[in-house]
């Protein structure tokens, strides 16, 4: 039987903030923060990212194997609802807790620092191990910290991961496997994502642009969020999600954005509402030009051009498997404590691209003038892995 699934608690960080407070501020904010200028990731080359720049949780209550920024990030977003974690592993016991990580980085970066002293010296630091960059590392540190003996996965589907990871979250707890999942996921920047993506041409020398017609590409970020999910009544639904896949191209999504119109078609009826009940999307919006057009056609195809999108990118930067977590936690604050309804701003140049559909892009300041009751969340990725996301009120 399929349940009401609530998202009862979030622990977030990105280039806004490490707590929900500070990323809440930026995120309405009346201008643009988070990406800055950034010269560190390649050495040399100014480009714009989302650096976090606070403090983090020390990696060094993990083992070796498990240390790198990737889940210093994780358990700065742990930290902040490790209460309401330890609470529901109390009431439910260790066995009946589970773990659902989302990453497409993990510990990359530390391997790449590792290749480049050994190329010099012959020698790895002793502070590598191999299996700092497997992919299940983030769900496993989450795993070492906690001490569960539930279901711990780690999901890797590029930038479509951590919407999948709440996804798979919900289908666990539906199924009964568990009573409480910690769910989400975490990229941390790193010359690999950044020099690849450059490769490819597709990011941006300056705050990117959705949506314009002089877009030129992504920001790279870093960040993620946490979610205790669980089927214990709270203030946020998770009432829908979806999922396809384009099966089209490597890295390109489909022209006519089919997969991304059949993962939105498929969360609308999962939470059993109409297009018309949506009162906000949070766009994948890379603000590149094959992925801008393909979401605009799907999303003016479902809900013509009357429903308030923006993407958050440009505060954000692209956090690739974080992405879909936290946006999703966007969404989660937008829900909260927001009774007139301001809804997150779109930061662009203004510049309308006439090929694009068009569709009600949220200005800084705009409110839907009562409090939001259903939001939808989208991440598309490399290979047509795509995934939409309803958070509604409760």
């Amino acid at each position: 039987m399929v349940q009401s699934i609530y998202l009862n608690d979030m622990g977030v960080v990105c280039a806004l903030g490490a707590d929900k407070a500070s990323v809440r501020s930026g995120l309405f904010a009346d201008k643009p923060g988070g990406v800055q200028a950034n010269t560190s990731v390649i050495s040399g080359t100014e480009l714009f990212l989302g650096a976090v720049t606070e403090p983090l949780v020390d990696v060094a209550v993990l083992p070796l194997s498990l240390r790198s920024r990737n889940n210093a990030l994780l358990l700065t977003a742990l930290q902040q609802i490790r209460d309401t974690v330890d609470a529901a592993i109390a009431r439910y016991g260790a066995h009946r807790v589970a773990i659902v990580v989302g990453t497409s980085t993990a510990g990359i970066g530390e391997a790449q620092v590792a290749i480049k002293q050994y190329q010099t010296t012959q020698m790895l630091p002793p502070v590598f191990h191999f299996s700092q960059q497997e992919m299940g590392s983030p769900a496993m540190a989450l795993n070492a910290v906690l001490g569960l003996s539930g279901p711990v996965v780690g999901v890797s589907t590029a930038c479509s991961s951590s919407a999948k990871a709440l996804a798979s979250a919900a289908r666990l707890l539906n199924a009964n496997m568990a009573d409480a999942v910690i769910a989400g996921g975490m990229d941390a920047l790193c010359h690999f994502t950044v020099a690849g993506f450059s490769a490819l041409e597709a990011v941006s020398a300056e705050r990117c642009n959705p949506l314009s017609r002089n877009r030129g590409g992504i920001n790279i970020g870093e960040g993620g969020a946490l979610f205790l999910m669980t089927r214990e009544a709270g203030d946020i639904r998770l009432a829908g999600w979806g999922e396809s896949s384009d099966a089209h191209h490597i890295s390109a999504p489909a022209p006519r954005g089919t997969g991304a119109l059949a993962a939105m078609r498929a969360a609308l009826l999962r939470a059993n509402l109409k297009p018309a009940d949506i009162d906000y999307i949070n766009l994948h919006g890379t603000a590149t030009r094959q992925n801008d057009s393909a979401e605009c056609i799907a999303v003016h195809e479902l809900f013509s051009d009357g429903i308030a999108v923006s993407s958050t990118k440009p505060l954000t930067g692209h956090t690739l498997g974080g992405a879909g977590a936290l946006e999703a936690a966007l969404c989660w604050l937008t829900l909260r404590d927001n009774p007139r309804g301001y809804l997150p701003p779109h930061w662009w140049d203004g510049a309308v691209d006439s090929e694009l559909p068009p569709l009600r892009i949220v200005e800084s300041g705009q409110s839907l003038g009562r409090a939001p009751r259903h939001l939808l969340s989208n991440s598309f990725a490399f290979g047509g892995s795509n995934a939409s996301l309803v958070l509604a009120q409760a």
